[in-house]
């Protein structure tokens, strides 16, 4: 008897044994997979947003110089336009509808400034529609706790 269920308690704890691994294995596999799939998502909004701000920031840079007395040329108005709408349509695709909606607010202010029509009537500053865009896409890159300060520091203690 003992011959016979030994040998028999033998496949029936290998088997086990066999099956509780594959188990593990697939779930170690399955969460390093989300894990990757997360970061590669981060890494293309991450992306989209840097798009974004580089054609943002060309088209505050021909605001700069326009305040100036520079004068710029109506093409490259234009191509920083074009850009700066392509560039926003990015986020629209990968981001959150709250990056997407701060991208779009930024994106006609910015335009109405280049094209030097007003800004509507109780909308916010261009600033502050920037400082929107940058609060919504830390929150979608996962890094912002609390609002980041934008007054100069007074350099008193606490701050």
């Amino acid at each position: 008897m003992t011959a016979t269920v030994l040998p028999l308690a033998g496949v029936v704890l290998g088997s086990a044994g066999t099956l509780v691994g594959q188990y593990l294995s697939t779930r170690v596999e399955a969460r390093r997979t989300r894990f990757e799939q997360a970061s590669a998502e981060r890494s293309e909004r991450k992306e989209a947003l840097m798009e974004f701000l580089s054609a943002a920031q060309q088209v505050e840079m021909c605001l700069d110089r326009r305040s100036m007395g520079e004068r710029v040329d109506e093409s490259e108005v234009w191509k920083r336009l074009h850009l700066l709408w392509l560039a926003k349509k990015v986020p629209e695709l990968v981001c959150s509808p709250a990056v997407a909606q701060a991208a779009h607010d930024y994106t006609l202010a910015l335009d109405a400034l280049l094209r030097g029509r007003t800004v509507a009537d109780g909308s916010p500053p261009k600033r502050e529609l920037r400082f929107a865009f940058m609060e919504a896409a830390r929150q979608e890159l996962g890094v912002a706790s609390e609002p980041l300060r934008r007054t100069p520091s007074t350099g008193e203690p606490g701050e």
